[in-house]
């Protein structure tokens, strides 16, 4: 194991920051696993599972069973963890200028079809095209000048995963079950992962919308696909989003037991030469993100929920009442909020108290649903 700080200066007097990163196994593996969690720094159970799952690759890497080099930044947002106000901690946007940290990150597919240069060096074998894209954003990398603080912690992490064979980012949702966001070029290959995850939706969406970390990886051969489909290009890295419950689920024995779930995950991908620990367990089936309901309400007041974390319901039923803080009566007047689609209730709120726009559950259904448009993240 390696381990090596990233300093990085604040944008205001004497502020300063650090980036851990943890290195498993052989840089000249054959394959790069590169993994992060606190990417919204208010996300905590990935930082736990991730301190397990890095004891078990340091006994693998001292019993010499690792077949590829694993890169982990386990607290990958460190301008995220100072952001407490009034004894809590909101870590998911950028308190300058309000960004949310895991959006807007850079479309490199967008900025390589653009190069003349390089589009003329591209032909039929998919590994020469891979690693004249892999130089591309590697040479951006060394020729771009971060900035602001923001983008020197950015420019670190892309450093670190650009050429990564499998990213995945450990966020949870507010309150919330396993589920996971993929790209569908990535399902059935990596059905595996979804199962081990333990996952009750897998939720599957090429672009989201918002320019998210885990999209980019796995986008950028997707986009090149598309735009440039005269060339070979290779399949689209494993990338993708794992949510671990909610907020509040940091709890030793489940992280650690996730660990051994992802742990047994890279045995089964043969990162690992070991036996897998557990059998494998198939989990949900995957549907289209665009089929998962974000439900709202329109006014503020007080949720009351007729559904718990699991269930599965109809359109139509009753999920919750909003019930009502001003008015005519006041803490009395209740108003019901339906299920807009059949599916699993798979995420609500810790805080009951709700104002216009909250989403207050997510339902993972199986059917398009047309209110989703093209924005497809729930911030």
């Amino acid at each position: 194991m390696k381990l090596t700080h990233h300093n990085i200066q604040g944008d205001t007097p004497s502020s300063h920051f650090q980036i851990p990163v943890y290195e498993f196994g052989d840089k000249n593996a054959p394959c790069k696993i590169y993994l992060q969690a606190g990417m919204h720094a208010d996300e905590h159970p990935g930082m736990l599972v991730l301190n397990h799952l890095m004891d078990s690759l340091e006994a693998a890497e001292a019993a010499g069973t690792l077949n590829a080099y694993f890169v982990i930044l386990p607290v990958v947002n460190p301008l995220g963890l100072v952001h407490i106000t009034h004894h809590a901690h909101r870590g998911r946007y950028h308190l300058t200028n309000g960004l949310n940290y895991n959006r807007g990150w850079p479309d490199f597919a967008k900025m390589i079809v653009a190069d003349t240069s390089v589009c003329a060096k591209f032909g039929d074998d998919a590994a020469s095209n891979k690693k004249l894209v892999r130089d591309w954003i590697a040479n951006w990398l060394a020729t771009t000048t971060p900035i602001t603080a923001l983008e020197k912690q950015r420019h670190i992490v892309m450093r670190h995963c650009f050429d990564a064979d499998m990213v995945l980012d450990l966020h949870c949702d507010d309150m919330a079950l396993n589920h996971i966001y993929i790209v569908p070029q990535n399902i059935p290959r990596y059905q595996g992962l979804s199962d081990r995850l333990g996952s009750v939706a897998t939720l599957l969406a090429e672009d989201s919308g918002g320019g998210s970390f885990d999209e980019v990886w796995s986008g950028l051969w997707i986009s090149l696909q598309e735009a440039l489909p005269d060339h070979a290009w290779p399949e689209p890295v494993l990338s993708a989003t794992l949510e671990y419950r909610g907020q509040a689920d940091v709890y030793d024995d489940i992280a650690k037991q996730d660990a051994i779930n992802l742990y047994d995950f890279f045995c089964d991908e043969d990162l690992i030469a070991s036996a897998p620990s557990t059998p494998l367990m198939p989990a949900c089936a995957p549907t289209a993100l665009n089929a998962c309901e974000i439900v709202r309400v329109t006014s503020s007041g007080l949720i009351a929920y007729h559904v718990s974390l699991g269930d599965v319901v109809k359109t139509g039923d009753i999920i919750a009442d909003l019930i009502s803080l001003d008015g005519t009566a006041p803490a009395r007047e209740r108003t019901p909020i339906y299920a807009g689609t059949d599916g699993i209730v798979f995420s609500m709120l810790q805080s009951k108290y709700v104002w216009p726009g909250t989403s207050i559950a997510k339902i993972a259904g199986t059917s398009a649903l047309a209110s989703r448009g093209t924005y497809l993240l729930e911030d």
